[in-house]
């Protein structure tokens, strides 16, 4: 053993104790390496790469005789060495032991990700992949919501490698950094108070900062320089600063002696990640059994014990005033200073020891396969190569006494994740750590990463837990991330999503369409089913075109029913009674045709109800025309000479309606036979309605039938507006005049207000279009004929009709 005057870091100790713990249990164990005792020695780095390499150095030499590559006397069988503790103390090591091929076993180092350096370096890795850190650290950020975060890491290659490959993860994940500083470099044997100015310079800007998330990679004397960066601040009276410190595995909280009683209380709530342990079973006791008056060959003890407990032996110097009574307990002691659990580092120290062991078992079960014969391995022990072992190595695996498998990955690395621990701190500045979650690549899919909040315990300062760490607040729903011009993209404004748009969750980068079954909510965050519209009986409006079509019926059938009692009367011969009865039941179906329109849209009643409609008001104009063409033809007939009266009869006012209907039927058959009408579900005209129509297929058809019509209109009002001068008690010129008059009216009118409208409106315009121009045919046609019928039947007499004014 070599024992500077240095002062021990009583944290590692338990390191020390987990060696030794481990040696002797594979040196009691009969089913490993039986016949065969393991021995140790212990060199420290003191974190200076000069001592590191005058430690490697001396191991490879004689002992007591600093003659590198040279030994005699007592031969050591050196098989492998398990250390550094930190990556550049690994990487100073494996410069000198790379050319022996020694097995190098790290405990404590994560190695950068370099294929080449993984191959030319002779690491057994028994920490895991660093990538697996990388991975938990951006998967714990994206589960709290916490896209500013600060990152500080240490001024060393391995503080460069993870700074540069978490910053592109971050960046790809949607993460930003507040900012990313580098730690100075120092050591525990250096003046602090060199560094307070350069740490409190970036004190200032990590506590003005709004990220309340701090990322801290560096080895274990990084996290003992940051706590004295934190005291310094509250020393300067430098506003108190409450983060959630997001510590990596290669950081510990390993106080030097007089540094014990350092304030833990900024680390209160703390989430960490380490390296995976497990309890293993006799440690405890080992630890509660240590007395520094038994200590034997242990030359750490008594030192670690003074220095722990601030007391001195007989045989020291008087630095304290109490001496050792070895009635101390380690129990006692704050967390800071020694932990009574095995930490990562001493389980994984814990694990390389057997590593070795059963590669020595392996390799030796090997040789008495080939040989057959125990006591020949004692002359060849002398004569064992650590190379050789390395074989044994790469291919180990066994349970250890805590039931975890041990093994190594093709890459020469622990096949194990990281346990994630919240930091549960105490007046006495003790703490425990709450195991809340972990971190593996090897789980199965979905299982990677997994974390119990209901475990947090958070910094008493947050008002709001979990605490946010965001540059602003999150958009809420309803609207999208709005880029601010020279920031950074997790700083942003918050902007209304566009019409028919919707943000269903916060801080959403853009807003998404609707399908087009559904719609915008009016806080547009959400999508709602859109309710089918079509104009139905059972809504006001249609229950009132119904009404009107039904009672409009009535008055034709009341109106026919008049004209068929009174058949024989003047008034009712006069006016052509069978071209009237085909009008009255033309206007009876005109008013009927409204409740086609009133019921759901459907493969028939598209393709019947615009025909059905052509049809019976064509065959009603027609009549119209006709009954005006004969009274225009009568009036001429009765001029003595006249060759008219041949024309005036019911043929003509036969072949007139049929003529004229059976052009707009052949209109109505081509358009049947070229594009007819369907039902169509139109999704887009009106907000939060699907409008059940039915679609005319073409619509330039639609509108010859209604120019037809409307040009049958046009020749009837022309007919009726010439003859209106002639004896009112002779002709009704003046009455289809109007009547033609308000037809006209009605349906010129007609194609804006129906182009202009949409869903159920459309519908409902062209039905009151149909009911009104049917209305100003009954209304200016038969009711004064009815009026005289039933009220002035003294008018109705042929003598009345034939005197002149």
């Amino acid at each position: 053993m070599y024992n500077f005057n240095c002062r021990l870091v009583p944290k590692n100790y338990q390191h020390v104790l987990a060696l030794v713990f481990a040696v002797n249990e594979v040196n009691e164990n009969p089913q490993i390496l039986p016949n065969v005792t393991l021995g140790f020695h212990i060199h420290d780095s003191y974190f200076s790469e000069r001592m590191t390499y005058w430690a490697t150095l001396d191991i490879l030499s004689t002992p007591y005789r600093f003659v590198p590559n040279y030994q005699c006397g007592i031969q050591n069988n050196l098989m492998a060495i398990i250390g550094g503790l930190d990556f550049e103390t690994s990487l100073h090591m494996a410069a000198i032991l790379t050319g022996y091929k020694i097995p190098q076993l790290t405990y404590g180092s994560f190695a950068p990700e370099d294929a080449g350096q993984s191959q030319s370096t002779p690491f057994y890795r028994m920490v895991p992949n660093e990538a697996h850190q990388y991975t938990g650290i951006v998967e714990l950020l994206l589960h709290f919501g916490w896209t500013w975060v600060g990152l500080l890491a240490a001024d060393s290659e391995s503080g460069e490698k993870f700074m540069e490959i978490l910053q592109t993860l971050l960046f790809q994940r949607g993460i930003c950094l507040a900012f990313a500083e580098r730690t100075p470099k120092g050591s525990y044997f250096e003046e602090y108070y060199d560094m307070i100015s350069q740490w409190l310079q970036t004190y200032y800007m990590i506590a003005e900062s709004k990220a309340n998330a701090v990322v801290v990679y560096g080895e274990d004397k990084s996290l003992f320089f940051l706590q004295i960066w934190l005291v310094a601040g509250e020393v300067e009276n430098v506003t108190s600063m409450e983060k959630v410190w997001i510590m990596t595995a290669q950081l510990d909280f390993s106080a030097v002696a007089f540094r014990m009683s350092q304030d833990m209380q900024p680390f209160h709530g703390s989430i960490c990640f380490t390296v995976h342990s497990n309890e293993v079973q006799g440690f405890k006791t080992l630890l509660r059994s240590l007395n520094p008056f038994m200590a034997g060959e242990d030359g750490f003890l008594q030192q670690f014990w003074q220095d722990t407990f601030h007391c001195f032996f007989s045989k020291s110097s008087t630095e304290f005033s109490e001496p050792c009574t070895g009635l101390e307990k380690l129990d006692s002691l704050p967390s800071s200073g020694f932990e009574m659990s095995m930490t990562g580092h001493s389980y994984s120290i814990y694990n390389a020891v057997y590593v070795v062991a059963h590669a020595l078992h392996a390799m030796f079960q090997s040789w008495l396969k080939d040989r057959g014969i125990v006591r020949r391995w004692r002359p060849h022990l002398q004569k064992l190569q650590p190379w050789q072992l390395h074989p044994f190595l790469r291919s180990v695996s066994f349970n250890n006494s805590a039931g975890e498998e041990v093994s190594f990955s093709e890459k020469r690395e622990f096949e194990a994740g990281f346990d994630i621990t919240n930091l549960v701190t105490f007046p006495n500045n003790s703490f425990i750590r709450m195991k809340v979650g972990w971190m593996n690549l090897d789980a199965p899919p979905g299982k990677e990463f997994s974390i119990n909040e209901d475990k947090m315990v958070w910094h008493r300062s947050f008002h709001q837990v979990p605490p946010l760490s965001q540059c602003n607040k999150k958009c809420p729903s309803g609207t999208r991330r709005k880029k601010k011009e020279g920031e950074k993209f997790c700083c942003y404004d918050c902007a209304p999503c566009s019409e028919g748009k919707i943000s269903y969750q916060k801080d959403m980068n853009d807003c998404v369409g609707c399908s087009e079954d559904h719609y915008p909510n009016r806080n547009q965050t959400q999508c709602v089913p859109k309710s089918i519209s079509f104009l139905t009986l059972e809504e006001p409006l249609g229950m009132s075109l119904a009404f009107g079509s039904v009672f409009s019926s009535l008055l034709t059938i009341l109106s026919l029913a008049i004209f068929m009692k009174h058949q024989d009367t003047p008034i009712v011969r006069a006016n052509n009674r069978d071209l009237t009865y085909v009008l009255l039941l033309s206007l009876l179906l005109c008013f009927l045709c409204p409740l086609i329109f009133l019921s759901r849209p459907d493969r028939v009643t598209c393709l019947v109800r615009q025909m059905a409609f052509g049809m019976v008001f064509t065959v009603t104009v027609s009549c119209v025309l006709a009954k005006t063409i004969t009274v225009v033809l009568a009036f001429m007939a009765t001029k003595p000479g006249s060759r008219m009266r041949k024309w005036v009869g019911k043929r003509l006012t036969s072949a007139i309606v049929l003529t004229c209907t059976i052009i707009q039927a052949g209109i109505c058959t081509v358009w049947l036979g070229t594009s007819p009408p369907f039902p169509h579900f139109d999704k887009h005209s009106v907000r939060g309605e699907i409008i059940l129509e039915c679609n005319e297929g073409s619509a330039a058809m639609f509108y010859c039938v209604l120019g037809y019509m409307g040009l049958l209109a046009t020749v009837s009002f022309v007919v009726a507006f010439l003859a209106r001068k002639l004896p009112d008690s002779f002709n009704e010129a003046k009455f289809i005049t109007f009547s033609m008059l308000l037809f006209c009216s009605v349906w010129i009118s007609f194609v804006p207000v129906y182009l202009s409208s949409k869903g159920k409106h459309m519908v409902a315009v062209e039905i009151f279009s149909i009911l009104a121009s049917s209305a100003g045919l009954l209304g200016s046609i038969f009711f004064p004929k009815c009026y005289i019928i039933i009220l002035r039947p003294d008018l109705n007499d042929k003598q009345q009709l034939i005197k002149k004014k």
